[in-house]
């Protein structure tokens, strides 16, 4: 009986809500992004322990639903899963809009001319299964520029004739820099959004002025106003050193970031906490989004899906 009472509150909350599901979620970029826009999530995976845990502890107060257990279908389960090679889709609610930065594993070389099949054993084939059997309005993900690229870019060309013709829906994609929307860093990263239905016009959000500087970032003069990209590796390299990205000179002084800084710099919020070590943070960062760049994009799928339904 609770479990009843707790699904028609949820379905009441939603009914005037865009809802969407976090895939790869690391820390919660996509999740602010879309959440800032007023759409709820309703489901949410990540694998990794400590992005879990940083992850729980900053949304555990903003949607409270995805992190309750319940039973459903004898099964106990949480919309907070953690493979998402083991989840069922039917233990997925449905939603409207699937997001994730679906990590590019190396996809198989062997012809890629198998359509869906080619996705077979990588994290985008789960990604396709979902859409399959879900069948979302619309989704956006993320990954690196070198995407394009990959393989010749025959990789792209699977991907994009997987959700084309195989999965139906329309295809746009665009490189877009965070530095575009607000935020002083680079971080170049390849946009793709579709819809279910194709006739659906789509035009990515135009560029804006810089909100803020590397002197903002810091609190004291920094000659470089836009900053390096935050990565993962490469964390202490020397300052004059081709491989480093996190030092800079300030107010005449050397200063390395550390996730103050970097939570600025992908555009989380003052209040954002992490319950780990310093070195998991820079990680973490370092893998996830410039928010303000998914949020103008989030902010144009969510119109666009709207203005359909009038």
């Amino acid at each position: 009986m609770k479990d009843f009472i707790y699904d028609i509150i949820l379905l009441m909350s939603q009914r005037n809500k865009v809802t969407f599901i976090d895939l790869f979620a690391g820390i919660g970029g996509f999740h602010y992004a879309f959440h800032n826009e007023g759409a709820e999530c309703i489901f949410a995976s990540e694998w990794d322990i400590y992005a879990r845990k940083t992850y729980e502890a900053n949304f555990k107060k903003i949607s409270p639903n995805i992190f309750e257990e319940k039973v459903h279908k004898n099964k106990i389960v949480s919309a907070f899963a953690g493979d998402i090679t083991k989840v069922d889709t039917k233990d997925i609610p449905n939603f409207d809009i699937l997001t994730g930065g679906f990590p590019c594993q190396p996809f198989s070389q062997a012809g890629f001319k198998k359509g869906f099949d080619d996705a077979r054993g990588t994290l985008f084939f789960d990604i396709a299964r979902i859409i399959k059997d879900k069948q979302p309005k619309a989704f956006f993900l993320e990954n690196v520029r070198g995407l394009l690229k990959h393989n010749s870019g025959e990789t792209f060309a699977t991907i994009e004739r997987i959700i084309t013709q195989d999965l139906g829906y329309s295809f746009y994609y665009k490189i877009v820099k965070a530095s575009d929307y607000g935020v002083p860093q680079y971080r170049p990263r390849l946009f793709m959004v579709g819809f279910k239905k194709k006739e659906i016009d789509f035009n990515f959000p135009k560029p804006i002025k810089l909100k803020m500087t590397m002197s903002d970032i810091f609190g004291g003069h920094v000659e470089k106003e836009i900053g390096f990209t935050l990565r993962v590796g490469g964390r202490g390299s020397n300052i004059s050193d081709r491989r480093n990205w996190d030092a800079y000179v300030v107010d005449g002084k050397i200063k390395r970031l550390s996730p103050r800084e970097g939570l600025k710099m992908q555009g989380f919020p003052s209040d954002f906490i992490f319950p780990v070590s310093e070195a998991q943070a820079m990680k973490q960062l370092g893998n996830s989004v410039a928010i303000p760049a998914i949020q103008a994009t989030a902010k144009k799928i969510i119109e666009v899906l709207k203005n359909d339904e009038i």
